[in-house]
């Protein structure tokens, strides 16, 4: 017996009957031998981490444009806090601990530069059917490697695609707007628990809104620091959600639910909207929106910034010239999209 299969038969053992054995993986676009060490979804998570395109997130925007303090939140950070609170939840309630890292570590691979806005902009300019979460399965199963991808498992890119929601419910009526497995589904949440603490924090850190200003159902029912919220918010799921109907149905009591509910509200009204962080996202769209048309009439710029980012190149995959400038600058972090624009339209002397 391998060390795979040893650890496959200790999942078989203890693991709920709702989570997702790795033996029972419905496999990858491309069948490959099976590792002697890891297991499947063991495989994807070290893939994903290693990638370039997780390397990069530590320069991606969350909320705040280039923060000028050390202790804002990043798109990596929020990735990381996404993946603890996905293991803790998937611990206690004896799910495939594997399958959810993995799915959080890349749910935000294709994230834009300057986080929603970049998103924003690609929406507006390339295709409206644009989303970071579908970026995010291009990533990891065409464009890391220099176009050969990472070869990922179904369940992982399934729990990556299915992660987002939006400005929807966080608990949708529609099941088939969820994952496939539990675990997808867990992280889903997770994801949301995350963004609605730290947001809230770096809002906070910021000046943005006080502390005051919080609404009174939020600090009564979450808790007033970082700690007590997401403690509240994951014991709350944990503990009401329920097996029914052969399925692990994810939910919360009314009273959680709902102070999630009016925080998040709160915090698209008073930060995402806010004037200080619109007007630097106004700035960023515009950086996008110009980069886009150049690069699209520069083919030797594009080609040059393609092979620098390791992407493919223009004529790989049959993909247009237009999905491929959308893909260069999905890929780009922060700091090298504002680097590349002072270049290109800035005078030497100014840069």
């Amino acid at each position: 017996m391998t060390l795979r299969e040893e650890f496959e038969r200790r999942e078989a053992n203890f693991m709920s009957p709702y989570g997702c054995l790795s033996a029972h993986s419905r496999g990858r676009w491309r069948p490959e031998p099976a590792c002697p060490i890891r297991t499947a979804f063991q495989i994807d998570k070290d893939r994903i981490l290693f990638s370039n395109a997780f390397r990069r997130l530590k320069y991606k925007t969350q909320v705040f444009l280039n923060p000028s303090g050390d202790e804002y939140r990043t798109r990596l950070t929020h990735t990381l806090e996404v993946a603890q609170i996905s293991r803790t939840i998937a611990r206690a309630m004896f799910l495939n601990e594997d399958l959810a890292e993995a799915i959080a570590l890349g749910h935000d691979l294709g994230h834009t530069p300057f986080g929603h806005g970049g998103e924003a902009v690609l929406k507006e300019i390339f295709s409206r059917g644009f989303t970071h979460q579908a970026q995010s399965v291009r990533v990891v199963q065409i464009l890391e490697n220099s176009g050969q991808g990472l070869n990922l498992t179904y369940e992982v890119c399934d729990g990556i695609l299915r992660h987002s929601k939006g400005y929807g419910k966080i608990m949708p009526d529609n099941p088939r707007e969820l994952p496939a497995t539990a675990e997808g589904c867990l992280v889903r949440v997770a994801d949301i628990m995350a963004y609605l603490n730290h947001d809230l924090d770096d809002a906070i850190r910021s000046g943005v809104i006080t502390e005051s200003d919080v609404p009174e159902v939020c600090t009564r029912v979450l808790g007033k620091t970082p700690d007590e919220r997401i403690t509240i918010m994951m014991t709350d799921l944990i503990t009401t959600s329920r097996p029914c109907n052969g399925q692990m149905v994810w939910d919360m009591t009314d009273k959680v639910y709902g102070a999630m509910t009016v925080l998040r509200e709160f915090l698209y009204e008073r930060v995402y909207r806010s004037p200080l962080v619109h007007n630097e996202f106004i700035k960023a769209k515009k950086v996008m929106s110009e980069l886009y048309d150049h690069l699209l009439e520069n083919e030797p710029l594009l080609n040059d910034e393609l092979a620098k980012m390791r992407l493919p190149a223009l004529d790989a995959n049959g993909s247009s010239r237009e999905r491929r400038v959308c893909d260069l600058l999905a890929c780009m972090t922060d700091r090298y999209a504002l680097s590349l624009y002072t270049n290109t339209f800035f005078p030497a002397q100014m840069r």
